[in-house]
């Protein structure tokens, strides 16, 4: 069995600042990590692996820093791992990101399963997996906590607003996990050894021959208009109390705010 898993390198900070000319995130001069929700789908490879057998791929878009995350995957335990990598695709939306990521799967093809973390924290949309799976013409489910193999066949819990809902699909298939399906492992000493001598081949536009028209910035049909920055304010009154008069005057104070919010039920039982 092969399983593929998609990671992304994404800011240590949630302290991100975009870009008003490109809509983009500035990740210049900002320390990088894996994408945390990507780990959990990551170790749930894993324990599949261990329990079936087979292989555990790694596919990072990114720029050439990015290298670091496929080797951390590595360090973790998976088995190989490429980087897709080009000035060209600087810019990317969701859209492009999903095209070239599928391009880089068939390219290393072929697969069993197809692992995402929920969404990635810089961007927070959860388009990527599903529009993965839209490109390679697979089917896609969301949310998985929990997943069982039984020969081709996937067993999935999914988690919903009003519980979970079960779901069984043959492979191959995307699935995009939670943080309930595992808890993610640390890289072991000689795991990242194994990690700095691997080879993680880089791979361009020059091996998908995407129209240069379609991809990057130029080609990324998601546009950001407008960026606005929310005002974070908040308004009080304080009530210094330092002797009973003051503490009667809070009170009536208090009451008389809750009364011109209507927060203060008036008549009735009591």
């Amino acid at each position: 069995m092969r399983i593929v898993v998609c990671i992304k390198q994404v800011p240590e900070t949630t302290n991100v600042t975009m870009d008003p000319e490109t809509g983009t995130v500035v990740r210049s001069g900002l320390k990088s990590i894996v994408n945390p929700l990507d780990l959990f789908a990551i170790e749930a490879a894993l324990l599949l692996r261990e329990a079936h057998g087979g292989e555990v791929f790694i596919v990072c878009m990114g720029p050439p820093a990015a290298d670091a995350a496929v080797r951390e995957a590595i360090a973790m335990g998976c088995d190989r791992g490429v980087l897709v990598t080009d000035r060209k695709f600087a810019g990317s939306d969701t859209w492009v990101t999903s095209r070239v990521l599928a391009s880089a799967i068939e390219a290393n093809g072929p697969f069993d399963l197809l692992l995402f973390g929920e969404r990635a924290t810089d961007g927070d949309t959860g388009q990527v997996g599903p529009g993965v799976a839209s490109f390679l013409d697979l089917p896609v489910v969301t949310y998985v906590s929990d997943l069982t193999l039984h020969d081709d066949v996937v067993t999935m819990r999914r988690l919903v607003e009003t519980g979970y809902e079960r779901y069984r699909c043959t492979m191959p298939v995307v699935v995009t996990v939670v943080k309930e399906i595992a808890y993610p492992r640390l890289p072991t000493l000689s795991g990242k050894k194994r990690a700095r001598l691997a080879e993680v081949p880089v791979l361009s536009n020059t091996e998908f021959g995407l129209d240069e028209t379609t991809i990057g910035l130029k080609g990324s049909p998601t546009r950001v208009e407008k960026i606005h920055k929310p005002r974070i304010s908040r308004e009080g009154e304080r009530i210094v109390v330092r002797d009973e008069s003051d503490a009667l005057a809070a009170v009536d104070r208090i009451v008389a705010y809750l009364r011109e919010n209507h927060l203060l039920m008036t008549g009735g039982a009591s």
